[in-house]
């Protein structure tokens, strides 16, 4: 097994007729052992210059011939070589420089797809979450050979740090009864988180505002008389209502027990909320649902400043 010819050796002379030669090697001697008889050597003769006169000029051997300018089908290639000397004459060098000459390339038809590499990916749809991002390709062949069914464009999935989420809070409460029965006191209004923040959203504001009221003026004494007489009757309230095991009154057709206990504040200090709740324990037949339900009550506490 012989590899291929090596390019030709330079012309032995440099006007006229002389010879040039190429070589080849072994790659692979007979399973036998016997001597490989291919010639390794040969040569033919070259011709640089057909006349050497004074009035010739010197030219180098001719230069390998260069791409076919066609993928597929017909094209042309080129070759050149250049000039060494000019005529000891001073005339001008008549020898050709430039050779063109056809080409012929495999059958157009038989040429696959060419094909730019594909881009870089792009940068992610998204500023944040999941999104696409795309990469592009460009076709390189000849549109006369013909429609190419390549993708141009592939599509993949991206995913970006989670997107904030902002704090989300109830609608506010309407203003409670002013806290004194005469002079300045003040009244409040609550309202609740329903969702906190996530991945750095806006935090939650004031879940508790007060404001000033003032119902009329006290006469002197009367603002200690009043406010002794409003504690009075809050507590008679709470009494009465921890007495009694089963409310009715307020919702015919059905039994209720009696409230919870008020929930632990959500605030030590500027303005927190506590609930309690009723439940239903019993619902008659003839009970209407809207009036029958269970119940919850929300009212602020620790209002003091902190």
């Amino acid at each position: 097994m012989m590899s291929e010819w090596i390019t030709w050796s330079p012309c032995s002379v440099s006007c006229g007729m002389g010879s040039r030669s190429r070589e080849r090697y072994v790659k692979q001697f007979p399973d036998d052992g016997s001597v490989c008889t291919l010639p390794t050597e040969e040569t033919e003769d070259c011709v640089v210059n057909e006349e050497c006169s004074p009035s010739s000029c010197l030219v180098t051997e001719w230069g390998e011939w260069d791409v076919c300018s066609a993928t597929c089908g017909l094209g042309m290639k080129r070759r050149e070589r250049m000039v060494k000397m000019a005529p000891a004459d001073g005339s001008i060098c008549e020898a050709e420089v430039l050779q063109v000459e056809k080409c012929m390339m495999p059958e157009c038809h038989t040429i696959p797809c060419m094909l730019t590499p594909w881009s870089d990916w792009s940068d992610c749809s998204v500023t944040c979450g999941k999104g696409l991002r795309t990469r592009q390709r460009m076709l390189k062949s000849p549109v006369e050979l013909g429609e190419c069914t390549e993708e141009l464009e592939q599509v993949e999935k991206c995913m970006l740090p989670e997107c904030p989420i902002d704090c989300i809070m109830s609608e506010w409460t309407e203003w409670s009864e002013c806290n004194k029965s005469c002079g300045k006191g003040h009244t409040i209004r609550t309202r609740v988180v329903k969702l906190e923040p996530q991945f750095g959203g806006d935090p939650c504001s004031e879940t508790i505002q007060r404001k000033k009221c003032k119902i009329r003026k006290c006469n002197r004494g009367q603002a200690n008389s009043d406010e002794k007489k409003r504690r009075k009757e809050q507590r008679e309230k709470r009494r009465s209502k921890q007495g009694r095991a089963e409310v009715t009154s307020e919702h015919p057709g059905c039994k209720m027990r009696p409230w919870s206990s008020w929930t632990e504040c959500t605030k030590l200090c500027g303005g927190g909320i506590q609930e309690r709740l009723m439940t239903v324990k019993q619902r008659f037949k003839t009970a209407q649902l809207s009036s029958c339900k269970d119940r919850k009550e929300i009212r602020a506490c620790n209002v003091h400043p902190c």
